[in-house]
């Protein structure tokens, strides 16, 4: 921006400057020009009065010679006095008219003065001007001109860096700030400088990270009093449990409330964690995927699905909160069950690669005939809310990753999570 600015100021400045100094200039040419010649005619009219009294040579040369110029007497007799540049033409015309001009001879111009004295006779005085004397001074005019031209283009361009200076400083503030805020910062704030229009940008952007750090607040307060009030039902669906027997089915019921029980601690814990520090959201990918495989075993076993994990015997850290990266899970998995027969298997793996996390569940079933329509939010061709999809895609590009799904080699749907990896000693 500062360089467009002065090459902006540059051009204008340099525009200015031509279309004052060229007429400037040619008037400066005009005025030495005018002002030599005024000095000529001057001199020759000096001569008219000696003339007038007395045609005596001796007389008429001492008197050129107090002119200081180069004046010329051509006398009525014919006889010249004095160093003369002008034709005979020029000398003819000046005697016939009668009249005074000035005209361009070799070298200079000339002026050309009759003086009609008695009897008719007409004596002609010339005053040489040389080339020279007509442009005396205008160099040197035209250089400081010229000077002048450039000291105010040069100005104008330092004061145009300094103000674009000013702007784009300021701009890069905020810029940075807004960066800040894109990578999770949302302590971000800048100092609003620069013109009026950027200060108010400035306060502006402040006020929206204010709020924006405001409404997370909230959502995250929100997320914990929601999961305390699940309590206690949960609590009931607890203590019901406990009454229904020995039996395996009873067993399974209530270790799939103590499964519950868990999470909703889990996520009571995750949210008061984001509450007091927004940006330590992290955890053991390989860990989470283990646990939900074990939450999810008890009803694969009771479905008579075949199921397999491989990949979880290292950790694998993640820039995702636990309860984050088992929601998604839980919701692709949940599908598995949902949208399959019993008896179809699935397989998980992890899969560790450079700078990634690829997380991989895929079943055997009839597949996802429109995969388009699949990742959108909210649509469903199976009767379900369809959001499980865009939970698991969300998550993923929260990290800088993505969500591929496609069809796998057991023939039916295959979801791979793409989440960026973080350095071991990050976990």
């Amino acid at each position: 921006m500062r360089r467009s600015l002065a090459l902006v100021s540059l051009a204008v400045t340099s525009m200015v400057a031509f279309a004052f100094l060229i007429p400037l200039a040619t008037v400066v040419r005009q005025l030495a020009e005018d002002r030599a010649l005024t000095e000529a005619e001057r001199q020759a009219v000096a001569l008219v009065p000696v003339l007038a009294i007395t045609s005596d040579a001796a007389a008429v040369e001492q008197a050129i010679a107090t002119t200081g110029g180069r004046v010329g007497v051509h006398l009525a007799d014919g006889d010249v006095i004095g160093a003369v540049k002008a034709t005979p033409d020029l000398l003819r015309v000046a005697r016939e008219e009668g009249r005074s001009f000035t005209a361009a001879v070799t070298d200079g111009r000339v002026h050309m003065q009759p003086v009609v004295l008695d009897k008719g006779r007409v004596v002609v005085v010339e005053a040489y001007v040389p080339e020279g004397d007509l442009t005396r001074g205008v160099t040197s005019a035209w250089l400081a001109l010229s000077g002048v031209a450039v000291s105010l283009v040069l100005g104008s361009v330092l004061v145009a860096d300094r103000l674009g200076s000013r702007v784009v400083k300021a701009s890069k503030e905020l810029a940075n700030g807004a960066l800040r805020m894109e990578q999770g910062d949302l302590d971000a704030r800048v100092t609003p400088t620069g013109p009026p229009e950027l200060v108010d940008a400035g306060g502006a952007f402040n006020r929206m990270a204010d709020r924006i750090g405001q409404l997370m607040a909230a959502e995250r307060e929100l997320l914990a009093d929601l999961s305390h009030r699940l309590r206690t039902p949960l609590t009931a669906l607890r203590l019901d449990s406990e009454t229904l027997g020995a039996d395996s089915n009873a067993n399974r019921v209530r270790q799939a409330v103590h499964a519950l029980e868990r999470e909703v601690n889990e996520l009571i814990r995750a949210a008061r964690r984001e509450l007091d520090d927004p940006a330590g959201g992290r955890c053991d990918a390989a860990q989470v995927v283990h646990d939900r495989l074990v939450f999810w075993s008890a009803l694969a076993d009771d479905q008579q699905r075949l199921w397999n994990l491989r990949g979880t015997e290292r950790p694998a850290y993640v820039p995702l909160t636990r309860s984050d990266l088992a929601a998604a899970m839980d919701a692709v998995l949940g599908n598995v069950f949902r949208h399959t027969p019993e008896g179809v298997g699935f397989a998980v793996a992890l899969f560790h690669r450079p700078g990634y996390v690829v997380i991989v569940i895929e079943d055997a079933g009839p597949g996802i005939e429109d995969l388009e329509s699949a990742l959108r939010r909210g649509s469903s061709s199976a009767g379900s809310t369809g959001l499980g999809l865009d939970i698991a895609r969300r998550a993923a590009e929260s990290t800088g990753g993505s969500l591929v799904v496609d069809r796998g080699p057991l023939g039916g749907t295959r979801v791979q999570l793409h989440l960026t990896r973080l350095p071991e000693q990050q976990g």
